[in-house]
Formats: C-alpha cells, sequence, structure tokens
C-alpha cells in the first residue's frame, strides 16, 4: 500500500477548507483516509495552516510521500511560531 499525505476537500461551494490527510494513493481524493494530520484554510485572511508535525513526520519515516502542496504547507508550519 503506497501512503501519501495529501489534502482533503470539505467545505461549502466556493469556500474551500482542506483537511491534511495520510491516505492510500489508490483511494478518492475525498474517500477514506488513515489519519487526519491538521487542517488549511485558505480563504482565512492569514491562510491559517495547523498540522500534526510529529505525526506528519512518523508517516514520512514510514514511506509516505506528500504531494507538493503539502511540502510547501509543512515549511509554513515549520516557520510559524507556535502559539
Amino acid at each position: 500500500m503506497a501512503v501519501v499525505i495529501r489534502l482533503r476537500r470539505e467545505g461549502r461551494k466556493n469556500r474551500p477548507f482542506y483537511r491534511v490527510v495520510a491516505a492510500d494513493s489508490r483511494d478518492k481524493r475525498d474517500g477514506k483516509f488513515l489519519e487526519l494530520l491538521g487542517s488549511y484554510d485558505p480563504k482565512n485572511a492569514k491562510d491559517t495552516v495547523s498540522l500534526k508535525l510529529d505525526r506528519v513526520e512518523h508517516w514520512v519515516k514510514q514511506g509516505a510521500k506528500p504531494s507538493d502542496t503539502v511540502k510547501t504547507l509543512i515549511k509554513k508550519a515549520k516557520l510559524a511560531p507556535a502559539s
């Protein structure tokens, strides 16, 4: 089973909200997933990103491949001051 870390779209029309999940690469984008790792709200003025970085690291060590967008979000989360 190939695991990927990707975005899962939620929210309503013209108001997207994304959850960062670890999922089997063969499953649908918004289908079942293995673990919820965080969230991303692009419509918020601050582009709110919240991730469980320890769990993301766990999945990457297990061989999960983050998508390009998730790689960018991980970098943002690591640079953001912890509050």
